[in-house]
């Protein structure tokens, strides 16, 4: 007979959403659950201005707006919403107990909450706001779409931001050298963070939601990423209330909600895959 041992350990890819890049903050207040709202900062441009115009004595045409006249912008308001995740075991309660159920579904959210948390993110939140920069005749190279992502959020916010990478195309970053390794991140040559998901691989839907055809991947950018997130609930809290006692299974849940958060402009470009 064979004998039990632990499971396998396994670790989260240590790119992910939840890496380096991203600000996790795990959450005292629980209506941050809820969602959160806020106004933006770095979304309206800043302008110089010229406070020695040109002789404007001659010529017909308005010279436009006098020198030192300034422009106002409102504060872009932004907001987030939830996303709970969960893990579900089910097992015979004969040579299984109710701490041994509670320990393994918690091993297992917190294996795979990252690339659950991935996906969610890339459906609900990149795909549904970006601006698709795919040119007309079709996919790119992958230096050629880091560099158009990059221009894109350059162009519309002043500050680092996130380059989101599915991890079936995260090898092809290190042919042009477009990443490398800084500290327990990845960075771009433009200083932009870069998070590699799997979550990202399951998803790699357009900003229209159409999969990626075989052969591409969809690449993203955005602002800077915080994640907020709240403690780990097991369901049900009794041993009694976890067995089903028509088939005398234990069924226990750990969940947990997270809500996932950028700022200002969303890029989109569908790049291949292919050499």
């Amino acid at each position: 007979m064979r004998r039990r041992v632990g499971a396998i350990p396994g670790r989260p890819l240590p790119y992910g959403i939840l890496g380096g890049c991203t600000e996790v903050i795990d959450v005292t207040d629980e209506h941050e659950l809820l969602g959160v709202e806020w106004m933006a900062l770095g979304c309206s441009p800043v302008r110089d201005t010229d406070w020695c115009p040109p002789d404007q004595s001659s010529g017909d045409e308005s010279p436009g707006a006098l020198p030192g006249q300034k422009e106002f912008y409102p504060p872009i308001h932004e907001e987030a919403d939830p996303v709970t995740i969960y893990a579900g075991v089910m097992c015979s309660t004969i040579g299984w107990s109710y701490q041994e159920a509670i320990d393994h579904v918690r091993a297992s959210l917190e294996l795979g909450e990252q690339q659950a948390v991935e996906s969610a993110f890339w459906r609900y939140t990149l795909a549904p706001r970006a601006i698709d920069l795919t040119p007309a005749a079709g996919p790119v190279s992958i230096a050629q779409g880091v560099a158009a992502l990059e221009g894109c959020l350059a162009e519309n916010y002043g500050g680092m931001g996130t380059l989101h990478v599915p991890t079936g195309a995260a090898a092809l970053l290190g042919c042009c050298n477009i990443a490398y390794v800084d500290g327990e991140r990845l960075s771009t040559l433009a200083g932009n963070c870069v998070i590699v998901g799997s979550g990202y691989s399951a998803a790699n839907t357009g900003p229209d939601g159409t999969p990626a055809p075989p052969g591409t991947a969809w690449l993203y950018i955005s602002g800077p990423v915080v994640v907020r997130r709240g403690p780990i609930d097991v369901i049900p809290d009794t041993a009694g209330a976890s067995i089903d006692r028509r088939v005398n299974d234990r069924r226990v849940l750990a969940e947990r909600t997270y809500v996932p958060a950028t700022t200002c402009t969303v890029c989109a470009v569908l790049v291949t895959t292919c050499p």
